[in-house]
């Protein structure tokens, strides 16, 4: 079975996960990592079993990249390594701008290799259960909550947090966003850490998505409702409920609704990421999250945070935020 030479930009918290899994891929030979700090690049490197190497040398020694390097780096990395002929695997958000997105794409398109983008969810087991019951939604309310840790906040709570149920929404509505009415404000660090959305689509699905760094507990929860019927998901419990016609036990009293409840086990969403990265490039299988999800999930965060600096400027002026 042939196998793919992999380098990964990063050795922070996301860039050990991924050389930990791809040192344990059947279709993934993990060669080097690299990172401005050598100290953390050696200690993930020993974990992982493989070299510490520039960033220039790596790039010659391997087949793809996975950048999992701060945001606002993104671009420059995964740029260079497109314009050097090698696949990319690069963490959301794909760019820092929508310009910088095109340009990923375009490079990308020219140099006849493959750019996928990290949004994980888009693997998971939870996401295959509700795309599979709830194709036409009508609304839908998420909720992610979690404790405060200082991994992240080098971006708003937008792109690190919120940009998963967007990129979730996006994929389940299918439909351009028609508006945007957002909210949120730093609180322990200097970007926005708390934050709301009411995003609504042209096909006429309103959809309401809530983010937080500084909660007391961890919590994800989605609600869907549509003519199939109505959908509670609890992703920390790994439960999902949903009260519809066409599967389940019958409800009495509700003019023939039924009610189905699953649960799954756990699943490894980084594996199946990396999979499907290498079934793109060995198997040119179609890739799950393309170039163009990516830059649809990065707008709808851009315009998230638009609409939030525009309500919290009035905040501001009325008196209701102060510095």
């Amino acid at each position: 079975m042939a196998s793919l030479r992999i380098g990964i930009a990063g050795a922070g918290h996301f860039g050990r996960f991924h050389a930990l899994k791809v040192a344990t891929s059947k279709r993934m030979i993990l060669v080097a990592i690299t990172d401005p700090d050598a100290t953390r690049a050696r200690s993930v490197a020993r974990e992982a079993g493989c070299a510490v190497l520039e960033w220039q040398e790596m790039l010659d020694r391997v087949d793809a990249v996975i950048v999992a390097a701060p945001a606002e780096h993104h671009f420059a990395l995964a740029g260079e390594a497109l314009r050097c002929g090698k696949h990319v695997l690069v963490e959301k958000p794909i760019a820092a701008t929508l310009e910088e997105a095109d340009g990923l794409a375009l490079l990308a398109e020219q140099h006849a290799v493959k750019l996928q983008v990290g949004h994980l969810l888009r693997y998971s087991a939870e996401h295959q259960a509700i795309s599979q019951r709830m194709r036409r939604p009508l609304y839908i309310d998420c909720v992610r909550i979690a404790p405060f840790k200082p991994r992240g906040t080098d971006v708003s709570v937008i792109l690190d947090l919120m940009i998963h149920d967007l990129d979730l929404v996006l994929a389940l509505v299918d439909s351009p966003i028609a508006s945007v009415d957002a909210v949120g404000a730093p609180v322990a660090s200097k970007h926005e850490d708390i934050a709301n959305a009411r995003v609504r689509f042209e096909n006429g699905c309103v959809a309401t998505v809530t983010a937080s760094r500084i909660s007391l507990k961890t919590e994800r929860k989605m609600r869907l409702f549509s003519q199939e019927g109505y959908m509670s998901v609890d992703f920390g419990a790994r439960k999902l409920m949903m009260i519809g016609r066409e599967k389940g036990l019958p409800l009495p009293g509700t003019g023939g609704g039924r009610l189905e409840e699953i649960t799954w086990k756990e699943h490894d969403a980084l594996e199946a990421e990396h999979a499907a990265f290498a079934a793109a490039i060995l198997d040119g299988a179609p890739l799950v999250v393309d170039a163009a999800a990516g830059r649809r999930a990065l707008a709808a965060a851009l315009a998230v945070t638009d609409s939030m600096r525009t309500s919290r400027a009035t905040a501001e002026a009325s008196g209701l935020i102060r510095y």
